[in-house]
């Protein structure tokens, strides 16, 4: 019997109605370890190239990891993956919170479901068992609503219910996924794929709990981390992740209407500091995390209650600096109505910074948006924007498709405007003036993602003697704005860290650089749960070769060499700011791709990777003639 994981994925046939479980054998999840690897691995082998995302063909797969709700703190992310309607390509996103430790509870590490139920359905999964029930009761219902009835209707109210939202059954391109309420799959759509089938809801209850192999060697770990892990002085859990905004700001890195600055005059109104001191009830968590980064906040006079959480950074940038808005308060009315309708905040925030320069430049009028002012910094024309997306009304229907197909509807050079790759908006972090997002943006498989590796504030701190990415081989400094060979190399290495973190199921705000977890120690925890003698060399392999496998993903899609670009204000000088005037540099942008390419084995004429490649990472199989 394994140890740590249940060998066993639960799948659903919601055409047929059919439930039954599978038993990969070992070898499959010491290969692939879990997260998006082994999600990646059933869509290659299951999933039929070129179908429609939002057609019953697509298969959507939840998958935990070989350490998933174990008692080691951050181990509780997991990934939900299917072809994104958002890009055309692989689509995943991961999310923290309580529902992966629950699934693991239920007996199974993962559920794959493909066809489309006949009316809205949800599942439940208990204790080794599955069924499919009628949620029509639940359809069209905002997110709290669904909660507090499925949590009635199964009479426990410490069920872990994973939903999507007003904004999935409407196919919003980039609506999410969320599990009790705060904790996101955001990025790349799959809230439409699980819409797409009728599907409303995953709630789930167990009462196993997953024992390490060996409990000595597991507690070692846990020991080392609790000596090692400041909380009391950690910005993470007094700020949360809006503890940077007065840093960026000051650094000229702060993404601020639509890109085109880099300097807010109102961060310090929106940052988390300001946050704590203001409107904060309580600092939430996820399962079995000290860190407790999560934020749950209160504004009576705008009706904004604690049940949603609070605004990330993403969040209080996407619908804050990028939109021109200062008030915080109306930001944590904006992060509500978009948890309650579950949208992408960052692609929400972004759509409508977006469609806020197209009328500043007369390319949107007030006959488009339905008389309403979509000026920089009009907090009444965001409050209304966001239930209109999320229910495809008036202006929303157009912009919830995203900016890359909104744009190409409106022309009138509107496509200047609509900062994406592939499809799939920008995250809240600057290029010029972190420039390992370069790399991150237009070689991302789902589209622009901010979470391939840690950013470059870390890089400068490689040193010989101690730093957290020091077993990688990185020992020497290289600052954020350099793109040279040295810049190319440590973000390949960080990529594979931060890759295997997506593959185990750990936070990266838990883990170094960010947190206190160091490579090697996680290593030692994956051996003690599992019995396995498994090396941080074996698990960084299982992190490249998912980053090959989503290149082949994508490239069975028809994506190409191509599509690794970025948005031409990118090429741009930044408008303000301490970085004003700094811009990618095209030439040094187009070395750094060739020379990532050449370092992760890929063709240089055709972005594929090589045979050799292929071989070494045991992927053959996933590649036809």
């Amino acid at each position: 019997m394994p140890t740590g994981y249940n060998g066993k994925i639960l799948r659903v046939d919601l055409s047929e109605g059919k439930i039954w479980t599978e038993e990969p054998e070992e070898v499959i999840y010491r290969r692939y370890l879990g997260g998006g690897a082994m999600a990646c691995y059933y869509l290659l082998n299951e999933l039929k190239p070129k179908i429609d995302p939002l057609s019953p063909e697509n298969i959507l797969i939840f998958m935990t990891s070989v350490i998933n709700g174990t008692n080691i703190p951050g181990a509780n992310r997991y990934s939900a993956a299917a072809k994104s309607p958002l890009t055309g390509g692989y689509g995943e996103s991961e999310a923290g919170g309580w529902w992966g430790p629950e699934l693991k509870s239920a007996g199974f590490d993962g559920i794959i479901i493909q066809g489309k139920a006949d009316h809205p359905v949800y599942l439940w999964v208990h204790d080794g068992e599955a069924e499919i029930r009628d949620a029509k009761k639940q359809w069209g219902k905002l997110s709290g609503e669904v909660q507090d009835g499925l949590e009635e209707e199964l009479a426990d109210n410490r069920i872990r219910v994973l939903q999507t939202g007003v904004a999935g059954e409407n196919l919003v391109k980039y609506a999410a996924i969320v599990n009790p309420l705060r904790h996101y799959h955001g990025r790349t759509g799959l809230g439409a794929v699980m819409g797409s089938k009728n599907l409303k809801a995953i709630a789930v209850r167990g009462s196993k709990r997953m024992q390490p192999n060996d409990p000595q060697a597991a507690r070692e770990v846990l020991n080392w981390f609790r000596e090692n892990y400041d909380r009391e002085n950690d910005g993470m859990h007094l700020y949360g992740t809006s503890r940077g905004i007065p840093s960026l700001n000051a650094g000229g890195i702060l993404p601020t209407r639509n890109f085109h600055d880099g300097s807010f005059e109102h961060a310090d109104d929106i940052s988390g500091q300001t946050m704590a001191a203001t409107i904060l009830k309580r600092r939430g968590t996820c399962y079995g995390c000290t860190v407790a980064c999560k934020r749950e906040v209160e504004v009576p006079e705008l009706g904004v209650i604690p049940k949603y959480g609070g605004p990330e950074y993403e969040t209080i940038a996407a619908v804050g600096s990028l939109c021109n808005i200062g008030n915080l308060k109306v930001i944590a009315k904006a992060n509500q109505l978009i948890n309650q309708h579950v949208l992408d905040s960052i692609s929400t925030g972004a759509v409508i910074a977006f469609a806020m320069e197209c009328y500043e430049n007369g390319i949107l009028t007030k006959e488009d948006t339905g008389g309403i002012e979509l000026t920089f910094g009009n907090e009444d024309a965001l409050l209304k924007i966001i239930p209109m997306i999320g229910r495809r009304e008036g202006i929303g229907d157009l912009l919830a498709d995203g900016v890359k197909i909104a744009a190409a509807k409106i022309g009138k050079g509107a496509e200047k405007y609509a900062l994406h790759v592939k499809g799939q908006e920008l995250p809240m972090h600057e290029p010029r003036g972190k420039t390992s997002l370069a790399l991150a943006y237009s070689m991302s498989p789902t589209g622009a993602d901010h979470m391939e590796a840690p950013h470059d504030v870390f890089f400068d701190s490689f040193n010989p003697q101690s730093n957290p990415l020091g077993a990688l081989g990185l020992i020497e400094p290289v600052d954020a704005l350099d793109l040279s060979h040295r810049k190319v190399r440590a973000y390949y290495y960080c990529q594979l860290a931060w890759g295997l973190y997506n593959c185990i199921g750990m936070c990266d705000f838990v883990a170094a650089p960010i947190g206190a977890l160091s490579l090697e120690q996680l290593v030692k925890y994956v051996n003690a749960v599992t019995g396995w003698d498994t090396s941080l060399w074996e698990v960084l392999k299982v992190a490249e070769r998912s980053n090959n496998m989503y290149r082949i993903f994508n490239f069975r899609e028809e994506f190409t060499k191509a599509d690794d670009t970025l948005p031409e204000r990118l090429f741009e000088e930044l408008g303000n700011g301490a970085l004003e005037g700094e811009k990618i540099d095209r030439q040094e942008f187009k070395e750094a791709l060739e020379l990532y390419y050449q370092m992760a084995g890929w063709d240089m004429a055709t972005g594929f990777p090589t045979k050799a490649k292929l071989m070494e990472l045991e992927l053959e199989w996933a590649v036809s003639e």
